[in-house]
């Protein structure tokens, strides 16, 4: 019985070590080749206040994208996942905080229709999700597994 209790567990922390790794590699994307980390750094300093916002938006870019390939291909996934925790923390805080707790659309500019989401529910929840993925570790499917027999010295999955 103990064994299919452990195997629903190595599945689920599979999937969810499968979807944020999904979720972080195409935010990466888009927040450094389609938005831009100069933009972003601008937004960060003008919009939201972050403190150091070139290095900010650097980490943004290079914790969604390096954190999010790792949890997507199973190569230390609590790295990938710990990458992206200061990350999230960071949305929280300075982005998402001052909003309120549920998310919602916000228009910024009615004359162009332009609205975003407002909020930090979403943030908090992947914060914690991440958190949790960083706890259970990779689940099935890893590189470098200890799970599958050999013990790996510096194994992080």
């Amino acid at each position: 019985m103990q064994r299919r209790v452990d195997r629903f567990r190595d599945f689920g922390a599979a999937l969810l070590r499968l979807v944020l790794g999904a979720y972080y590699l195409l935010h990466g994307y888009y927040a450094g080749a389609v938005i831009g980390v100069p933009a972003l750094a601008e937004a960060n300093a003008q919009v939201y206040g972050v403190p150091f916002p070139l290095l900010s938006a650097w980490l943004v870019v290079l914790g969604h994208a390096v954190g999010g390939l790792m949890l997507l291909i199973g190569a230390w996934p609590r790295v990938g996942a710990l990458l992206n925790v200061p990350v999230m923390a960071g949305a929280v805080m300075f982005a998402h905080a001052h909003q309120g707790f549920f998310i919602r659309g916000e228009v910024v500019n009615a004359a162009q229709g332009r609205a975003v989401a407002a909020g930090y529910e979403y943030a908090l929840f992947l914060l914690l999700a991440t958190v949790a993925s960083a706890f259970l570790g990779g689940g099935m499917f890893t590189l470098g597994s200890s799970r599958k027999g050999g013990r790996i010295p510096f194994d992080l999955g």
